[in-house]
């Protein structure tokens, strides 16, 4: 996957992540760049920073009718649909069900819309990506935040679904799985004292978003299903799959020491 000449589409790029994707698919030689965000003025900025190659879009991904209008684009139709917004609870079993609704709208559902919108026209046109964005509590759960870890474990099930079922006719799935990356989602967990962004700054390098899009660039090229921006969850994922008795037993242990 070349992303010269493509359109593409991104939620949640008016920072972080998101931001430094839409920046590096410009630099990339992208046709056309959809800046979707809930905060219309920082997709703004953003679109501001690309040019005429870019526009911007206020979208609340947890709403279904305004996820399928991103599927309508200045530029053209949809080749790499990059499903990037999300959101952290911070609570464990004392999660309230407004809180669970709220990440399994943004952090799952999200997808589901995305692919609704996409993936259709996508067929008819003999092709097209699907990148979403699911963390690395995906694989290998998260201490603190069960409704995240929970809905990003359901956005890879999903993923995986659409890949079995549409690869035959061209569709290319990616789901992007960082561990810890500069953002104001990390500085406000942190901020907080969530147990999940401790655990976060304990557990390895915290990457700037840039050095993830890199990841993603070079993830999307090679057309891999995984996208680690942090290598070594290759290896947690590994372990658990290998022995998860032990793995949740060290989990259980880490956790332990972050209390």
């Amino acid at each position: 996957m070349q992303v010269r000449d493509k359109v593409v589409v991104v939620t949640g790029a008016a920072g972080g992540i998101g931001r430094a994707m839409a920046l590096r698919f410009a630099a990339e030689g992208a046709r056309g760049v959809v800046v979707a965000d809930v905060d219309e003025a920082g997709a703004g900025a953003v679109a501001k920073e690309i040019g005429d190659r870019a526009a911007a879009v206020r979208a609340d991904v947890s709403r279904e009718e305004e996820v399928a209008a991103l599927a309508e684009t200045p530029f053209g139709p949809v080749d790499l649909f990059c499903s990037n917004a999300g959101v952290i609870g911070g609570h464990g079993l004392d999660a309230p069900a407004e809180e669970w609704d709220r990440l399994f709208h943004v952090n799952l559902m999200a997808h589901v819309y995305a692919a609704r919108a996409v993936v259709p026209s996508m067929v008819e046109r003999g092709g097209g990506y699907l990148l979403n964005t699911c963390s690395a509590a995906g694989l290998i759960s998260c201490p603190g935040d069960a409704p995240y870890a929970v809905t990003k474990a359901a956005a890879i099930s999903f993923a995986e679904w659409v890949s079995i079922h549409y690869a035959p006719q061209g569709i290319k799935v990616s789901v992007l799985c960082p561990q810890g990356v500069r953002t104001n989602m990390l500085a406000k967990g942190l901020e907080e004292d969530h147990l999940t962004a401790r655990a976060v700054g304990a557990s390895g390098a915290i990457l700037e978003p840039g050095a993830v899009a890199q990841a993603v660039i070079d993830g999307l090229e090679a057309e891999r299903f995984h996208i680690f921006p942090h290598p070594e969850v290759a290896d947690f994922a590994q372990r658990k799959a290998e022995d998860p008795d032990r793995w949740l037993a060290g989990m259980a242990r880490f956790v332990a020491g972050l209390s």
